[in-house]
């Protein structure tokens, strides 16, 4: 995986003061950082929508085994 180091982040940073300007760059910075945040805040809701589906998986799986086992302890015993 590539790094990126200091030299190569001013450069952009530079880069991006001379494109942008000096005005619009602390409104296209924010406006990274608030997709930054949306987009990590996604992620973490998926990921907590993944979990809650696993572990209702789970909770049907042991359901289901426990019924198993219930139904063979009523055959040995019936």
């Amino acid at each position: 995986m590539p790094q990126i180091g200091w030299l190569e982040i001013l450069s952009v940073v530079i880069i991006a003061i001379l494109v942008l300007g000096p005005k619009e760059f602390p409104i296209a910075l924010k406006k990274i950082g608030s997709y930054i945040g949306k987009f990590k805040n996604t992620l973490s809701n998926f990921q907590r929508e993944i979990s809650s589906v696993t572990k209702d998986v789970e909770v049907d799986d042991e359901l289901i085994s426990s019924d198993k086992k219930i139904k063979k302890n009523l055959d040995k015993n019936g």
